[in-house]
């Protein structure tokens, strides 16, 4: 307890702050000076993770144990620093793989301690809504988010930096998981959604799919009879012996999962009476998503605001963009802090 009795409180309005995440495959560390990045670095396991068809969590956990080192010196020279520059060291301690959340979790206490500067907790799904500061330093709440991401898909309203209001969510699939499940079974690579996106560039929009939660109009989603559609199709195409399109397939299923999003997206922001959207999840990188929320926005007078796909995707900019918020709150975290694979989303928000 020492060390979080002694820390220096004093509050800086542009601080140096390290970002940290290693939640998932992505090694990843970063530098902020106030909502400006100074560097951004990503050590990614991909690629090894594609030759068994996913994330296998221990060979996570050790490339991350390899590379975290590397990547932190990598990002802090690339900034333009010193150690000593550093004001904090905020790390993503949840959710995620447990034994991959702990590499950088440990190494961020120590870091932390060694420079004797706060330590900053981040929920990962919170570093995902930072990242649109990164893109506008002046936006300011209130607006809606839309949060879709691998684990998550949801309608936010955002009331302050710290405060996030739940409108609406899945029901089972986030929309992240049923691109990867519908990936595999169009025998696609690892990973999932950029290559159901890109198979889906070459195809058209032919293919019915059903109507998600028919006659709800509230915010929620539901990706589970979506997924089972194309699973069955496909299925039932083999078993008849019947050719078809698979990049076809691909952009019907990819425009039923997307368009809904920028519907229900919209339609909150117009019952919330906010002039402002963003979007933050690795699902925002979507380029057909992207385009059709800029639309869907230019449509109703709203200003948009994405980050860039970099910042989308696992990265440690949006974890120190988190920790800023969280350094300007004074919420610093002692050395106590453990990691959590699971965070329910309306339990920090």
């Amino acid at each position: 307890m020492a060390y979080f009795d002694t820390l220096d409180r004093t509050i800086k309005q542009e601080p140096v702050i390290l970002g940290l995440e290693t939640s998932c495959d992505e090694t990843a560390a970063a530098v902020i000076r106030g909502r400006t990045i100074l560097s951004d670095e990503i050590a990614s396991s991909a690629d090894i993770q594609a030759q068994y068809g996913g994330v296998v969590p221990e060979i996570a956990s050790r490339m991350h144990t390899d590379a975290v080192d590397s990547v932190v010196k990598a990002a802090v020279k690339k900034a333009g620093i010193t150690l000593g520059d550093i004001d904090a060291v905020a790390v993503t301690y949840g959710a995620g793989l447990l034994g991959a959340l702990l590499v950088g979790l440990s190494f961020g206490k120590a870091l932390a301690y060694a420079l004797h500067v706060p330590l900053i907790a981040v929920n990962h799904i919170r570093g995902h809504l930072a990242a649109a500061y990164l893109v506008d330093p002046e936006l300011r709440p209130p607006f809606v988010t839309l949060l879709a991401s691998g684990g998550h898909t949801a309608v936010l309203y955002a009331e302050s930096e710290q405060k996030f209001h739940v409108l609406g969510a899945t029901l089972d699939d986030a929309a992240g998981e049923a691109f990867d499940k519908v990936a595999r079974v169009l025998s696609l690579p690892y990973p999932g959604g950029p290559n159901v996106e890109k198979l889906a560039a070459n195809g058209k929009n032919v293919i019915p799919m059903p109507e998600m939660l028919r006659g709800e109009h509230g915010f929620n989603f539901s990706y589970s009879g979506l997924k089972t559609f194309v699973v069955n199709y496909c299925h039932t195409k083999a078993q008849k012996g019947e050719i078809y399109s698979k990049a076809d397939l691909a952009c019907s299923f990819q425009c039923a999962a997307l368009d809904v999003l920028v519907k229900k997206t919209v339609q909150a922001a117009k019952e919330k009476k906010v002039k402002t959207v963003t979007a933050g999840g690795g699902v925002a990188a979507n380029g057909y998503l992207r385009a059709a929320l800029q639309r869907a926005c230019d449509a109703a007078g709203l200003r948009l605001v994405l980050p860039t796909r970099r910042c989308c995707t696992d990265n440690a900019a949006m974890i120190a963009s988190e920790g800023l918020i969280q350094y300007r709150a004074g919420n610093f975290s002692d050395l106590s802090l453990n990691a959590k694979a699971s965070i329910p989303l309306k339990a920090e928000l």
